[in-house]
């Protein structure tokens, strides 16, 4: 089954870690991306712009409208998202858990109930 996972992140956590523990926690978020590619179970890891570049996207009058940052105004945003395909929603919990932060904060996950497939 696949799951998404979801970190949240904001400015004033990442202007809280000292430049130089840095190293070491992207050292640790890479060894983790690395062991679950290796097993199969990671199928993508995705860091994401922070919430100054999102856009909100509307279709007015057939054409897109858009209008800067996230609808929800908080100081919170999707920092990075992972796609785990495992055999027991056990497992995706277990990896949930080995996520670097996850100590620190909490990681969210959904089970993906719906995958259009392409036209082959």
């Amino acid at each position: 089954m696949k799951y998404l996972m979801l970190i949240y992140g904001n400015q004033e956590k990442w202007a809280s870690l000292p430049a130089e523990e840095w190293h070491e926690a992207v050292a640790k978020q890479d060894a983790f991306n690395q062991r679950y590619q290796a097993t199969g179970e990671l199928i993508g890891a995705y860091g994401l712009a922070d919430e100054l570049k999102a856009m909100l996207v509307r279709r007015v009058d057939g054409l897109p409208a858009v209008t800067d940052g996230p609808y929800q105004e908080t100081k919170e945003y999707i920092a990075s998202f992972y796609l785990l395909d495992c055999e027991s929603e056990q497992r995706a919990l277990q990896i949930a858990a080995d996520m670097p932060w996850a100590d620190v904060e909490p990681v969210e996950l959904w089970p993906i109930m719906h995958e259009a497939k392409p036209d082959l």
